[in-house]
C-alpha cells in the first residue's frame, strides 16, 4: 500500500520564482500592456500631450499602402528565411551525424555563427556584398550581374534572407543533430538491409521521427523571423532602399523613433504580437497533430 506524503507548508518554492515572475512583469507584460494602452492614443512627439482615439490608428494602418507593403514582405522574408534556415540546418546534420573523423571540429565550426550578434552578422555579409568592395559581388559582376543592393530592393532583400538564415542555422542545426542521435541505428541499418537507399531511408525513417523536433523549430524560426531580425535589417539595408526591405519590426522602430508617430508604432507593435501569438496557436492548434511522438 502507498503512503501519502505531506510536505510541509515552505515559502522557498516561491521565493525561488520570484525573480522570473519579477523578470517577467517588469520586462514583457508591462510594455505589452503600456503598448496597448498608447495605441489607443495619439500623442505630441515628445509624448507631453496625447488625445484618446480608440482605434484610429489602426484603422489609419490598414489604409496605409507603405503599411500594408511591409505585411507582404514580411511574409516572404519570414517564410524564405524559417524554410532555408531550417532545410540547411537538416542538410548539414545529417551531414554531421555521418562524419567519423574530424566530427568534433566539423560541429564547432557549424555551431560559431550561433554566436554571433545579429547586427554584426548583418555587417559581415553587407561587407561581402559590398557593390565596390564586396568579394561575393565581384564575382558576381564577373559572371554578368550586377549587384547592387543599396539602389536595388530585390538585392537589398535576398541579402537580409542571406544573412538571417546564416546567423539561424547554428540554432536548427544543433536541435536536429541531438534529433538524429537520440534516433536508434538499429532501424536505419533494418532498413538498409531490406534494401532502402539513403534518401529512402531518411525519408520514411529519419524525417517523421524527427517531426517533433521539426515542429518545435518552425515555431521558433517564425518567432526568430519576425523578431530578432530587427538588428540585421538596420545594420544592412536600414529598411531600404525605398523601404522594400522595411519588415514589420523595423517599421515599428522607425515610425516610432524616427518619425516620432507614438501612437501609430505603437498600435504596430499590438499587431505584430497578435500576428505571432496567431502564428503560433496555430501551429499548436493544427500543424502539431501531424507530429509523431
Amino acid at each position: 500500500m502507498l503512503k501519502r506524503v505531506h510536505f510541509r507548508r515552505s515559502y522557498l518554492p516561491y521565493l525561488l520564482v520570484l525573480p522570473q515572475i519579477v523578470i517577467t512583469l517588469v520586462f514583457f507584460i508591462w510594455p505589452a500592456l503600456q503598448a496597448l494602452y498608447q495605441s489607443l492614443l495619439i500623442e505630441d512627439a515628445f509624448g507631453l500631450s496625447y488625445e484618446f482615439v480608440w482605434f484610429e490608428n489602426f484603422i489609419a494602418l490598414f489604409q496605409d499602402g507603405s503599411y500594408l507593403y511591409s505585411f507582404k514582405i514580411t511574409i516572404i522574408f519570414s517564410a524564405a528565411v524559417t524554410f532555408s534556415a531550417m532545410a540547411l540546418g537538416l542538410c548539414f546534420a545529417t551531414m554531421a551525424d555521418r562524419v567519423i573523423r574530424g566530427s568534433s571540429i566539423y560541429k564547432t565550426l557549424l555551431v560559431w555563427p550561433y554566436a554571433v550578434a545579429p547586427a554584426l552578422a548583418g555587417a559581415l555579409w553587407a561587407f561581402m556584398f559590398d557593390p565596390t568592395l564586396g568579394i561575393i559581388s565581384s564575382f558576381l559582376k564577373s559572371i554578368g550581374y550586377d549587384w547592387d543592393h543599396r539602389l536595388d530592393g530585390t538585392d537589398a532583400m535576398i541579402l537580409i534572407v542571406i544573412a538571417a538564415t546564416w546567423k539561424q542555422i547554428s540554432y536548427n542545426f544543433l536541435f536536429f543533430l541531438a534529433g538524429l542521435q537520440a534516433i536508434p541505428k538499429s532501424l536505419t541499418e533494418a532498413a538498409a538491409i531490406d534494401g532502402a537507399g539513403p534518401f529512402k531511408r531518411f525519408w520514411t525513417i529519419l524525417f517523421p521521427l524527427l517531426s517533433p523536433t521539426t515542429f518545435f523549430l518552425m515555431v521558433v524560426n517564425v518567432v526568430y523571423a519576425f523578431f530578432e531580425t530587427f538588428g540585421i535589417v538596420h545594420a544592412v539595408t536600414d529598411g531600404g532602399p525605398s523601404n522594400s526591405t522595411s519588415i514589420l519590426v523595423y517599421k515599428v522602430y522607425k515610425d516610432g523613433f524616427i518619425n516620432l508617430d507614438l501612437g501609430s508604432s505603437a498600435a504596430q507593435s499590438v499587431i505584430l504580437m497578435v500576428i505571432v501569438i496567431s502564428l503560433t496557436v496555430f501551429q499548436f492548434r493544427y500543424i502539431e497533430k501531424k507530429v509523431q511522438y
